[in-house]
């Protein structure tokens, strides 16, 4: 079998990876994207909530908090000079009960905290006369928060990508490998094509495969742990009456369901959270269960309590990468430093990865010069 050689491979063509590989083929770089789905963007990418997040809820100096509130201004600049769909609509983060309401100064404060300094404070009446269908306390008001069309997002990155020399090949995905003493990689591509190539630097931007993939590649270190989070969508078969996201004050480690809007004002509601006992990302079920829907209609009542339950249908799910052992897990970004090479692994790439996308490539770009 021939063996081919690159500069660099990408492995993973979500909204990440083809930022990072963007980012690497603008820096000069010879570029491959590996991706073993039949197009780009199958998976985390394509079943997330298309929201542009403000930077709120991060712990002060993780990644997550860094690079969602630079990544927010790079996107939303980058969306507006190349024509991409999307709106800074804002969201309301509302409360509904006297301990939620006690809880939204701290929220206030985290936020300064990341530099996200908009937040505004209103009372109920302040809140009836941005969204009259709710029923709530108080809330926060994030002007910051946004939508996205993500496959059009995706489109001009990847067409920057090969504009300026990186390739993208689907249905490969990567075997096994091993890295050389010199601290290049050895890769064995299977699928309709199955090669044998040489890289010099190995980006991992595998998403949910992220650690598995490390974990064949001899010579890497051992990948951390990975839980994996199901989350489900409803739609709703009515107008939704918002112009504006809902989202309930956090609770329990997780955001609530909370309502969504995408570009042509189609109302989502969800995500929820239900942790998968499955340890290996094959034979995750998207199945969204219809007896979800009571729990999701008697989540969304307490803040608008006129919803019409009978609309909510299943929708979609996706499934979001965490780093084990712990409530808030960050992102973690293995540079060369902790690796054999001019490497970088990508592990816990969940929200607000799309969020982050442009930061996290940036970053990338000086850390593999």
């Amino acid at each position: 079998m021939e063996r081919f050689e690159v500069d660099t491979v990408v492995a993973g063509a979500g909204v990440v990876g083809i930022a990072v590989a963007r980012a690497l083929a603008m820096a000069g770089r010879e570029v491959l994207i590996l991706e073993k789905n039949a197009r780009f963007g199958e998976e985390t990418s394509a079943r997330n909530s298309e929201v542009i997040h403000a930077g709120i809820y991060y712990a002060q100096g993780s990644l997550k908090a860094r690079h969602c509130v630079r990544g927010r201004e790079m996107l939303y600049s980058y969306c507006a000079a190349r024509g991409v769909p999307h709106r800074k609509c804002g969201k309301l983060i509302v409360a509904t009960t006297d301990a939620e309401c006690a809880a939204l100064p701290d929220i206030i404060r985290k936020a300064e905290a990341n530099g996200v300094a908009d937040l505004q404070m209103l009372g109920s009446d302040e809140v009836r006369q941005l969204e009259p269908e709710l029923s709530v306390t108080a809330a926060l008001f994030s002007p910051s928060t946004g939508i996205v069309d993500i496959h059009n997002y995706m489109l001009a990155l990847l067409g920057e990508a090969e504009a300026h020399g990186a390739q993208l090949v689907t249905r490969a995905p990567i075997l096994g490998g091993q890295v050389r003493d010199s601290g290049a990689v050895d890769l064995e591509i299977g699928g309709n094509e199955p090669m044998q190539l040489t890289t010099r630097s190995l980006v991992n931007c595998a998403g949910l495969w992220a650690a598995d993939l490390a974990g064949r590649i001899e010579g890497l270190p051992k990948p951390p742990e990975m839980r994996f989070v199901k989350g489900n969508y409803f739609s709703y078969g009515r107008k939704a009456p918002f112009k504006r996201l809902i989202y309930p004050a956090p609770r329990d480690g997780g955001l609530g369901v909370h309502v969504t809007l995408d570009m042509n004002g189609r109302a989502k509601f969800g995500p929820d959270t239900e942790w998968l006992n499955n340890p290996h990302p094959d034979g995750i079920s998207y199945t969204v269960d219809a007896q979800l829907r009571d729990r999701f209609a008697a989540a969304v009542q307490a803040y608008w309590p006129t919803l019409d339950a009978g609309s909510l249908q299943p929708d979609y799910s996706g499934v979001r990468p965490k780093l084990a052992g712990a409530d808030y897990p960050d992102f973690c970004i293995e540079g060369p430093e902790n690796l054999s090479g001019p490497h970088a692994m990508l592990y816990g790439i969940e929200s607000p990865g799309l969020t982050a996308s442009l930061s996290i490539a940036a970053d990338l770009r000086e850390l593999l010069k």
